[in-house]
């Protein structure tokens, strides 16, 4: 018998018939004698939805309102769910985030938690029941409900898996798997049996969105055993994220493509070059709660120096208006911005051991006439900024140039 934590995504429950499909599904497993809590998130555009709603009474809704409104989307669905197990015979119990006591910092709509209280689940499992769990949401020190990001229900169910030391942590998406790249885009592109947590940060974090990058985080360092699967396949053993290389054969170069379209780029102008004055540049942002991906700051020249950014393309505006403030203060000449570029990264344990992956990128896009505007490295990855424009053909070639679409790459 084992404890397995399975999450299901907005596709899979998107309609009763899907949520009762899942249900059959969970009564199999627990059929065969395994401990079974499940996470869900709400149904297909529901989310969306009740943003809508919420900005309909307010143009920028308040944050501690907004989660109040957002986190009933997956209340709907725990309680459908608890009722179509029920239907099959099977005991089920339904929870929200704050009935789990999900313990969350007070950082509304972008929460992150802080610890689980797994008895009430516990003591539920050793009775026979399912548990299903609203995923996305949590309650801070002051009872106040809280959300954790889009993607947040793949967070809830790895921390739960890790909270509750479960066999196996279970994503259902409808995609089958973690893919060398976007089969839209490259119709070749090949599922990966296994991918290291390092790989899987790295394409979560370049803009794959099979997992959350949180949900990743969290279960490499909890060691969870993560898997991801088809909601709408029976048969398929889907992606294993693992902690550790696969010894029994050499690593491939590179694992992957990833790109991110949700990208911007700011650029402050004429910035006096003097110690300190990235911090001055960075520190408001962070102030303002913002995410900052790639940065350059230009070889100084007269005293100046021009220092660029990327964040995310949501939060571009909210940016722009700190660095407006910060121009004054620090005597900088002007603030530019771009919202039309994108981020193409290759991400693959193997090019550690393996000299030549950047100029062999480099190479294969200045071959396609493409414009590299900032690049950033890792260990395990290399990431450039191009125009927006050329996303689909950078992928594309990239993934033939490092022959992602040969059985053994």
């Amino acid at each position: 018998m084992a404890l397995i934590v399975q999450k299901y995504g907005g596709t899979s429950v998107g309609s009763t018939d899907r949520i009762k499909n899942v249900a059959k599904r969970i009564a199999r497993f627990q059929k065969d004698g395994h401990q079974v809590v499940v996470v869900v998130s709400a149904m297909t555009g529901e989310t969306n939805r009740l943003i809508a709603l919420a900005k309909e009474m307010q143009a920028a809704p308040d944050p501690r309102e907004l989660d109040v409104v957002v986190s009933t989307g997956e209340q709907v669905t725990i309680g459908l769910l608890s009722m179509a197990l029920m239907d099959l015979g099977v005991s089920a119990r339904s929870y929200t985030g704050h009935q789990v006591r999900i313990l969350t910092d007070n950082s509304h709509t972008k929460a992150r938690i802080l610890k689980i209280d797994e008895d009430p689940i516990r003591a539920d499992l050793e009775e026979g029941r399912v548990v299903v769990v609203a995923g996305f949401q949590g309650v801070d020190e002051a009872g106040n409900i809280t959300t954790l990001g889009r993607g947040g229900s793949d967070t809830t169910g790895v921390a739960l898996a890790a909270a509750l030391h479960a066999d196996e942590c279970q994503i259902y998406t409808d995609v089958d798997g973690v893919y060398t790249t976007d089969p839209r885009i490259v119709p070749e592109a090949r599922k990966l049996d296994r991918i290291t947590f390092e790989e899987m940060l790295e394409m979560a974090s370049l803009g794959s969105k099979v997992l959350q990058i949180r949900s990743v985080e969290f279960a490499g360092k909890y060691k969870v055993k993560l898997r991801v699967l088809s909601s709408f396949q029976e048969e398929g053993e889907g992606t294993l994220i693992t902690v550790e290389e696969d010894s029994s054969m050499e690593q491939p170069i590179i694992s992957g493509i990833a790109f991110n379209r949700d990208e911007a780029k700011l650029t402050v102008l004429g910035v006096p070059d003097r110690p300190g004055i990235a911090y001055q540049i960075l520190g408001p942002i962070a102030d303002a709660n913002l995410d900052v991906d790639m940065i350059i700051q230009n070889v100084g020249r007269d005293g100046t120096t021009d220092f660029s950014f990327t964040v995310n393309r949501s939060e571009f505006e909210k940016a722009r208006a700190v660095l407006e403030e910060v121009k004054a203060h620090i005597g900088a000449r002007e603030v530019v911005g771009d919202k039309g570029i994108c981020k193409v990264s290759a991400v693959g344990v193997g090019m550690r051991s393996h000299p030549g992956v950047a100029s062999k990128m480099f190479r294969t896009l200045a071959e396609e006439g493409i414009n590299i505007q900032m690049i950033s490295t890792s260990e395990i990855k290399i990431s450039v900024v191009i125009d927006e424009k050329y996303l689909e053909l950078a992928v594309r070639v990239l993934h033939k140039a490092f022959e992602l679409d040969q059985e053994g790459a």
